[in-house]
């Protein structure tokens, strides 16, 4: 059974479709990179599987249990609350700007949901933040404030904060976007260790040479349609379709 199912998915914004039909499923311990041009619809794609956002139409599934589904009459039904709660203990999602609690100490940022969520307690959430922040080379910044900390260190902080609630797929938007380059390599390399340690992740992303690296899959998206999908070697390496082939013409050396 797929982890995530994803099935005729559409999204339209005042008339205006984002997203337009589209399907794909990701497999446990699968690393998916999605990319494309800006304004594809990479992330509302992203923001409908976390309930940021609720689907014109479609189906999203996990683990088998719906999230969101339409009738036949058009109508998109999400799950009930008791499902709602569960199926978004499957999920995690970090952000392009970091969305840290500037009020809350890094430790209080990852402890928090845990504890609130009735997941761990205080001192069980601690522990698993304190394990966290020095498997991101955080360790002694437990009592800092994100205004103290690189936006490097900040978004290692809301890794950690994501991973704390134990999920089973992370979803990131675009984790590099804002940061300054010689920050990159430091969120990549995190990226990199979770793949093998075979987290499932759903990565949007412009770094193309990380893409290749670190999916299994990747699908380009444009116009809010999977334009490609395949394999790294396929789809970077040897795109088959012309639209693909002028997106990537742009990162070539």
């Amino acid at each position: 059974m797929s982890l995530l199912e994803i099935k005729n998915l559409r999204k339209s914004f005042d008339n205006t479709g984002v997203i337009k039909d589209i399907s794909f499923e990701v497999n446990q311990s699968e690393v998916i990179a999605i990319i494309g041009p800006s304004g594809s619809g990479k992330s509302t794609l992203l923001r409908c599987a976390t309930t940021l956002e609720k689907p014109t139409s479609g189906e999203i599934s996990y683990l088998g249990k719906n999230l969101f589904s339409t009738d036949e009459n058009g109508k998109v039904h999400i799950a009930n609350k008791a499902e709602l709660k569960e199926i978004r203990s499957y999920f995690g999602l970090v952000f392009q700007n970091f969305n840290l609690f500037p009020h809350f100490s890094v430790l209080r940022n990852i402890t928090e949901a845990p504890v609130i969520s009735g997941l761990l307690s205080k001192q069980e959430a601690n522990n698993v933040a304190m394990d966290l922040l020095k498997k991101m080379g955080l360790e002694d910044k437990g009592d800092a404030y994100p205004c103290q900390l690189s936006g490097g260190q900040q978004q290692r902080v809301s890794i950690a904060r994501a991973l704390a609630l134990n999920p089973k797929i992370l979803f990131f938007d675009e984790p590099t976007s804002a940061l300054d380059p010689e920050l990159t390599g430091e969120i990549l390399k995190v990226i990199k260790s979770l793949a093998a340690e075979k987290m499932t992740m759903v990565i949007v992303t412009h770094e193309m040479s990380f893409a290749r690296d670190v999916a299994d899959r990747i699908i380009f998206m444009d116009g809010g349609v999977i334009v490609e999908e395949g394999t790294p070697d396929e789809v970077i390496n040897n795109p088959k379709n012309e639209r693909t082939k002028a997106f990537l013409s742009r990162f070539e050396n």
